[in-house]
């Protein structure tokens, strides 16, 4: 099952009963239904209309719309049709768009229509003949042109290392990479989260996924998306994300994917009990760091313990808290390599460093991408003698397997000749009354080298005060990790899967020490 084409394995999953519902729309407003026969039909049309371009094989497809179940049906019409898929963050402006359509030299380009202007305009200048537009209601050039196609199409034959994806990161050490996610790549792992996270059968009582993530990202994309379909399981569907509304469609659901925000944003609600979730079975959290206390809050309010897992754009899901028993997940960490996955922590020089000793995080498995868009050389630099992917975060394993990410080896604070992780100083100053958050990142200094520097946002109503907070710190930590300033603002940047932006915080502060 893993050789093939992924849509062909994910068709294969779809219940014997086709006008079963498999999507459900949340918006306010009239709810849309959509089967499983008009996924199969949708996605159809959409190949088709692809393949009447005559594209050459293995053509990129890059998609910048906003969520909306066509917007998944082009996902999958892309795979059926052999294709590759681009999906591209709707935040990201011309400059990004310029970058990613001469980087990719995309065959077509999908738009939302109040974008097409400039993005046509980008687009054909970079030698791309096909752009259409897919807007959230429906509408679009690329619905009335999937129109005039036929509803049956046969998946085209695909290999597991033939590539299905490619993802950009973010780019914050330089121009984005895009990672090569294969057939293979993506089967494998949504085959491994099936049966780890316990995905219920039809016959076990079948599960059903709130869906309130973005779908241009690993987690609602990938993680979300592959594992309802390959389960056969109905999604209740979100454009937007509403914590009211999401709480209101907790009890017709078993399974809630979210990044921290939306769970902080969904403890503000009163309407949050342990009657609301009642009949839910699984609250998974990924993509940025859990606070423990956002993890102590939720088992209190809710009755149900968070399973923090833990992943890259380059290699999907890594590791993860245990699904059985619910109390052996642990909050502050990311559970245990999954299944298949090799995962070790060795130290600047390539050694081993023993059990609780932090190092850098370095993994091998299925699930592990091809390597980055053009870019051989990026790519052997990623890539130890032995194969193991650098992931460029540092973390460290305890004696019963559990995985704890300190933070990216990007952002270590060498100050004065010393390593400094900005995790360990930022979980002293989350735990400090008045403190919501923080972010502690290294800014150039002349005697230091790097200076460190604190960023915290007050709890609500709180005004906490930063040299009473420094004072604190040097209490409970060695002087050259205390904080040579400490800023309190109102919120910390964050990109849309709710990731710290500590380069823009940097950029901010670079010159605070300079004579």
């Amino acid at each position: 099952m893993t050789k093939g084409n992924l849509f062909a394995a994910l068709r294969a999953a779809f219940p014997a009963d086709l006008d079963q519902v498999a999507i459900e729309t949340a918006d306010p407003g009239r709810p849309l239904y959509y089967t499983w026969r008009d996924l199969e039909r949708g996605s159809a049309m959409l190949a088709n209309l692809l393949a009447s371009l005559r594209l050459p094989a293995h053509s990129r497809v890059a998609v910048q719309v906003e969520k909306s179940v066509e917007a998944l049906m082009l996902y999958l019409a892309v795979l059926r049709a052999g294709h590759v898929y681009l999906p591209l963050n709707n935040a990201y402006q011309a400059a990004e768009i310029e970058y990613f359509i001469g980087n990719a030299e995309p065959a077509v380009v999908v738009c939302s229509s109040r974008n097409f202007g400039w993005i046509s305009k980008l687009a054909f200048k970079a030698g791309t003949r096909n752009v259409f537009t897919l807007d959230d209601d429906r509408s679009g050039s690329l619905l009335e042109r999937a129109a005039c196609h036929g509803d049956q199409h046969h998946p085209v034959r695909r290999g597991s290392d033939d590539l299905a994806a490619i993802l950009y990161t973010s780019g914050t050490t330089g121009r984005s990479k895009g990672a090569m996610l294969t057939h293979g790549n993506l089967l494998s792992n949504a085959l491994v989260l099936k049966d780890y996270w316990g995905w219920r059968t039809p016959e076990q009582g079948g599960d059903v996924l709130v869906h309130a993530l973005p779908i241009f990202h690993v987690h609602g994309l990938f993680v979300a998306s592959h594992g309802a379909l390959l389960n056969g399981s109905k999604m209740i569907w979100f454009s937007r994300f509403d914590p009211k509304a999401v709480i209101a469609r907790l009890p017709e659901a078993t399974v809630f994917m979210g990044v921290p925000t939306l769970y902080v944003r969904i403890l503000a609600e009163s309407a949050l009990t342990p009657a609301a979730c009642a009949s839910m079975r699984l609250f998974i959290s990924g993509s940025a760091p859990l606070l423990l206390e956002t993890f102590n809050d939720w088992k209190t309010r809710s009755g149900h313990t968070i399973l923090e897992r833990y992943g890259m754009s380059e290699t999907i899901m890594l590791t993860s808290n245990p699904y059985r028993p619910e109390s052996a997940r642990r909050g502050g960490t990311v559970g245990m390599p999954l299944p298949g996955v090799g995962l070790r922590v060795n130290d600047d020089k390539g050694e081993p460093v023993a059990t609780d000793e932090i190092g850098g995080i370095q993994v091998k498995g299925p699930n592990v991408f091809k390597g980055y868009w053009r870019m051989p050389e990026k790519t052997a630099d990623e890539f130890t003698p032995d194969l193991w992917f650098k992931t460029g975060d540092v973390g460290r394993v305890d004696a019963d397997g559990y995985v704890t990410i300190v933070g990216r080896s990007k952002d270590l604070i060498i100050s004065g000749g010393y390593n400094v992780y900005p995790a360990e100083i930022e979980g002293y100053l989350n735990d400090m009354p008045g403190v919501a958050e923080s972010a502690v990142i290294g800014v150039p200094h002349a005697d230091f080298g790097e200076a460190v520097v604190a960023v915290v946002v007050a709890r609500p109503g709180a005004a906490p005060d930063g040299p009473a907070l420094t004072a604190a710190l040097k209490a409970q930590i060695a002087n050259f990790k205390v904080p040579k300033a400490l800023f309190v603002v109102p919120e910390l940047p964050r990109n849309a899967m709710g990731k710290v932006q500590k380069n823009l915080l940097r950029e901010q502060h670079q010159g605070l020490f300079k004579a």
